[in-house]
């Protein structure tokens, strides 16, 4: 007989690793895509838990890794040909299931049953072919043994909950004759037809007019308090983050850079990049003569990112550490206060007195 440990892998091999208490937790997560020009890190080395009922943001510029970060969550990765042109490593547990290491047939019983998701551009993301509420009842009778009536009677049923005028006639619109307001409420009838406990939205509120983004946002979290769904929003729009987010998660060239709680993020930022984007960000709170300030430079090739702190080329306090540290030495997230940490070679003394003296003032 083979002898087992007392977790009960045989002795020898590898202990499983323990499902987190968290209802979503990503450890160490990397996503790299081989390409001709080399090997693209788009998200490397990322961790960070979620709780029912919470709203995590997920912020940076283009190109940082949030939206591949959410995919993966999804499995959207390993799907077709394009699974073969994907590494993906670490850990993704969804109430107690990995979903990392899990056959794509047990990811795809998940997905749209216990985690659905937003995606970016709804004119896209449906078919052009099909009526809307054709596509919400395909996506609800994958989980349901219900009947097509049962099924459009649900669509129309969340179709009214989103707020779209005349729910029974629109259920048989194609998209193109929605507005992008509509579309998008749509789309989050779609992917809330089932009920999921865990929400992803990819940027859900661009270019859409002002109006619309506050009525997406407000819908968003009433149906999250309706269905105590957790939420993943990821933007690039800090007034979304202020207006939703219960936790910040702030990524840069496929890193974490800081993650804390969105209102000590925004009080009290630990990291020059998280500064940038918050002297980016226009307000409508204050008077101000100044321009914005705009984070110099561009983001980094994921291809090529920069050795040591991937952000010291576009950071002005890169040469405040003493040893060059912050261009050989890659800084690692570091607890500044309880649930906020920070990857940065500044010390505490530093960042407090530039964010007092210099950053602050001008905000």
């Amino acid at each position: 007989m083979t002898e087992l440990s007392k977790t009960g892998a045989a002795v020898g091999e590898p202990t499983p690793a323990k499902a987190p208490e968290a209802f979503l937790e990503v450890r160490d997560l990397k996503v790299h895509f081989p390409t001709d020009d080399g090997l693209v890190k788009s998200v490397d080395g990322l961790s960070f838990t979620l709780e029912k009922g919470k709203t995590l943001a997920i912020v940076g510029e283009s190109g940082s890794g949030k939206s591949v970060t959410s995919l993966a969550i999804m499995g959207l990765h390993r799907l077709g040909t394009r699974g073969k042109n994907v590494r993906m490593s670490g850990e993704i547990w969804l109430d107690g299931k990995e979903l990392v290491g899990a056959a794509p047939d047990e990811v795809r019983k998940l997905r749209g049953r216990e985690m659905a998701m937003i995606f970016q551009d709804p004119l896209s993301a449906m078919h052009p072919y099909y009526k809307v509420g054709d596509q919400i009842v395909e996506a609800y009778r994958v989980h349901h043994n219900v009947s097509k009536k049962v099924a459009r009677a649900r669509a129309i049923e969340m179709l009214d909950r989103v707020g779209i005028p005349e729910p029974a006639k629109r259920v048989d619109g194609y998209p193109h004759e929605f507005s992008g307001g509509m579309r998008q409420r749509a789309m989050i009838a779609m992917a809330l037809v089932n009920n999921p406990e865990l929400l992803i939205a990819d940027e859900p509120t661009t270019a859409l007019d002002v109006t619309v983004q506050a009525q997406i946002l407000d819908l968003i979290r009433d149906l999250q308090k309706e269905f105590g769904s957790a939420v993943i929003m990821i933007t690039h729009d800090l007034g979304v983050v202020a207006e939703i987010a219960d936790d910040v998660l702030v990524m840069y060239g496929g890193r974490c850079v800081e993650r804390g709680p969105a209102d000590e993020v925004f009080e009290q930022p630990q990291h020059p990049y998280t500064w940038g984007l918050l002297g980016s960000m226009p307000r409508i709170d204050r008077e101000t003569s100044e321009r914005l300030i705009p984070v110099k430079g561009s983001p980094p090739s994921l291809i090529n990112v920069p050795s040591g702190c991937a952000f010291h080329p576009r950071c002005p306090y890169a040469d405040i550490p003493k040893g060059n540290v912050t261009r050989t030495v890659r800084p690692e997230l570091e607890q500044v206060s309880t649930g906020h940490w920070s990857a940065c070679h500044l010390s505490a003394e530093d960042r407090q007195r530039i964010w007092t003296e210099e950053i602050a003032p001008k905000l």
